[in-house]
């Protein structure tokens, strides 16, 4: 198995265990498994949007009151804080949070605990981030702000306890039809993956795919160091 591809299926596995509470299809090769991880992965973080929203689910907005927003600032405040040692993406790096793909161009640079992620299935901290997110420079990685996760089976209503819904919006990729295995790395990537045209099991099926109805848990990005809550809570 390559590097990448090794970079791949660790990703896919552990942020799967953490997320879910158990591994991803039990496929007998992890190895063809995490050739479609590592397509999809980098087509998920591509510019490419022509069939995004098929693939999004967002939880509901709500009314935003005082108390949220007094909550959501302290959240910022806090992870402003947490983040300072880590615009030296060095220290990211010593400290365990590992770059997803940083061969492959990508607009942001994923840097991920599994560590983090793992607690996070359990307990929100927001302090301790699952990722941090970098945009590539000529000298190395600009920091520009971070992730929290929660497992997929998670109420809005509990994921509202950890980030205000009236603030934020999470989100999960959802309706993820993966090529079946003799495809390989010569599947379509325009119908299969994250940003595919396929997008309903029948669909799927007709393709000798494996559809997943959500692949990973939720998420939300956070960028604490814009100036306005719009900006600071976009995706």
């Amino acid at each position: 198995m390559t590097t990448p591809i090794r970079w791949a299926f660790a990703l896919a596995l552990v942020v799967s265990v953490s997320l879910t509470g158990k591994p991803l299809s039990a496929d007998e090769d992890g190895t063809e498994s995490s050739h479609h991880h590592e397509m999809g992965a980098v087509d998920a973080m591509s510019s490419h949007h022509a069939h995004m929203d098929l693939h999004m689910k967002w939880t509901a907005p709500r009314a935003q009151t005082p108390e949220d927003r007094q909550r959501a600032e302290e959240i910022v405040k806090t992870l402003r804080t947490a983040l300072q040692k880590y615009k030296d993406y060095r220290v990211a790096e010593q400290e365990g949070f590992k770059p997803f793909l940083p061969q492959f161009p990508q607009p942001m640079y994923h840097f991920t605990s599994y560590w983090q992620g793992f607690k996070a299935a359990f307990a929100f901290d927001p302090a301790k981030p699952t990722s941090l997110l970098y945009k590539k420079t000529a000298g190395g990685y600009e920091l520009i702000g971070a992730m929290y996760t929660a497992p997929k089976g998670m109420a809005e209503e509990k994921l509202n306890e950890r980030v205000p819904l009236s603030v934020a919006r999470w989100h999960a990729h959802v309706n993820i039809c993966l090529p079946p295995h003799s495809r390989g790395m010569r599947a379509d990537w325009t119908r299969f993956g994250f940003q595919g045209s396929i997008a309903t099991k029948a669909e799927c099926d007709r393709e000798d795919g494996r559809f997943w109805p959500q692949m990973f848990g939720w998420m939300v990005h956070v960028y604490p160091f814009e100036q306005t809550p719009e900006k600071i809570w976009t995706h």
